[in-house]
C-alpha cells in the first residue's frame, strides 16, 4: 500500500570520545537493501543503518550499528535480525545505546546496542495495523518518540510507563510516510502523507493545528529547518522539494525541481540554514541552497550532486556532531559516509 516499496532509566550524557581525524569517504556493504541511515547524537563516529530483504517487498530485516574507525573504514558493531523488513530508525536522545526501528510487520522495535542479540529487542510495540515507515525521537523532551505508519496514523510512545502508545494522531487520509519532531519545540511535530498534505501538530491540542496541501502527488518526506522554527521542507513523488513557512502557508517559500524521479528523503543541514540535502529514486544525493531557489533565476540552487548509488537512494542523514559529514544508503546495499566537500569512494 502506498507509493514507496514496502524501560531504560535515563543516563547522563556520556563523555564524548576524543575527536578523531576527519574521516575520508567510505562504504559498507549490507546483506540486504538499505532503507535508512541515522548518525548517533552522542558519538561522532557511530551510525545506524536499517535494511530490508528483497527491496522491502517480502523477507527479513537487519538493523546495523556501524562505527567509523580511522584507517579501517566502517566497522560493524552490532546487528539485529528481524522477521520482517525494517524501513527506518532513530537514536534515543536520552540513552546513547538505545535505538528504535520501524518494521514492516507493523511493530516498533527498541534495541540496546550494549546488550547482546539474545537480550534484544528490549521492547516491541505492536499497535499499528500496517507497515511502520518512519520513527522520530524528540530532541527537546528526550523521553518520547513518534512512529508513522501506512495505517494512516502517527503514534506517540515513551519507554517510561506502560508498553502502549500515549496517543494516536489519525487525521491523514492515506499512508503517513514521515513524522518529524520540531528541533526547537518540545510538543510540535510535522507529518507528511500520501494524501498530499503536510500537517503540523501540537500534542497539547486535540487536532492538527495546520494542514497544507503541499504537493499534487504523494509527499514522502519532511524535515524542519534547524535555524528557523517556522520553516519546513517537503519532498514528493512530483520530483520536487518545497520549503514552507508555516506562518504563511498559502504559498511555498521555494521550489526545487532538481530530481528526475521521486524525492525519497529530505534533510535540513544542522550547520547551515540555507542548505537542504536530498536523496531520490533517480539514484542521486544532492545538496541545495533553498534561499537561491527562493530568489529565482538566474541562480542555480544545486550546490553539489553525488551519483555513487547504483539503485534507489533512500536513506540520508547529516551528522550534528561533525560539520559537513553526511551519509546515505540505497537499494544497492551500500551505506556511504563522506564529507560534503568531497565524493564517496570505495574504502
Amino acid at each position: 500500500r502506498g507509493f514507496a516499496a514496502r524501560s531504560l532509566a535515563p543516563r547522563a550524557p556520556p563523555t564524548p570520545p576524543r575527536p578523531t581525524a576527519t574521516p575520508r569517504a567510505m562504504r559498507f556493504k549490507t546483506m540486504f537493501n538499505g532503507y535508512s541511515l541515522a548518525f548517533s547524537p552522542f558519538f561522532e563516529n557511530r551510525l545506524a543503518v536499517t535494511t530490508s530483504q528483497n527491496f522491502g517487498i517480502i523477507g527479513n530485516g537487519q538493523q546495523y550499528v556501524l562505527d567509523v574507525v580511522p584507517g579501517q573504514g566502517l566497522r560493524e558493531v552490532a546487528r539485529f535480525e528481524t522477521a520482517d523488513g525494517l524501513y527506518d530508525c532513530c537514536w534515543s536522545e536520552e540513552n546513547e545505546n538505545v535505538l528504535v526501528s520501524a518494521s514492516g510487520d507493523g511493530s516498533v522495535k527498541v534495541w540496546d546496542v550494549a546488550s547482546g542479540p539474545r537480550a534484544n529487542p528490549l521492547r516491541s510495540f505492536e499497535e499499528h495495523t500496517h507497515e511502520v515507515y518512519a520513527v522520530s525521537w524528540n530532541q527537546v523532551r528526550r523521553d518520547c518518540f513518534l512512529s508513522a505508519s501506512w495505517d494512516d496514523t502517527v503514534k506517540l510512545w515513551s519507554l517510561h510507563g506502560p508498553p502502549r502508545s500515549e496517543r494516536t494522531f489519525a487525521e491523514h487520509a492515506y499512508c503517513v510516510y514521515a513524522a518529524v519532531w520540531s528541533p526547537q519545540h518540545a510538543d510540535v511535530f510535522a507529518s507528511a502523507s500520501g494524501d498530499c498534505t503536510l500537517k503540523i501538530w501540537d500534542v497539547r491540542q486535540p487536532h492538527s493545528t495546520l494542514t497544507i496541501p503541499a504537493h499534487e502527488y504523494e509527499i514522502l518526506s519532511c524535515d524542519w529547518n534547524k535555524y528557523n522554527d517556522c520553516v519546513v521542507a517537503t519532498g514528493s513523488v512530483d520530483k520536487s522539494v518545497k520549503l514552507w513557512d508555516i506562518r504563511n502557508p498559502r504559498r511555498e517559500l521555494a521550489v526545487i525541481p532538481g530530481h528526475q524521479y521521486a524525492v525519497r528523503r529530505v534533510k535540513c543541514s544542522p550547520h547551515d540554514e540555507a542548505i537542504v540535502y536530498t536523496c531520490s529514486y533517480d539514484m542521486t544525493v544532492a545538496a541545495w541552497n533553498w534561499k537561491i531557489a527562493a530568489s529565482g533565476p538566474p541562480g542555480d540552487p544545486c550546490v553539489r550532486r553525488w551519483g555513487h548509488h547504483t539503485e534507489f537512494a533512500v536513506g540520508l542523514d547529516c551528522s550534528v556532531l561533525v560539520e559537513g559529514l553526511i551519509g546515505s544508503c540505497g537499494w544497492d546495499s551500500q551505506a556511504c559516509v563522506w564529507l560534503a566537500t568531497g565524493d564517496p569512494v570505495s574504502f
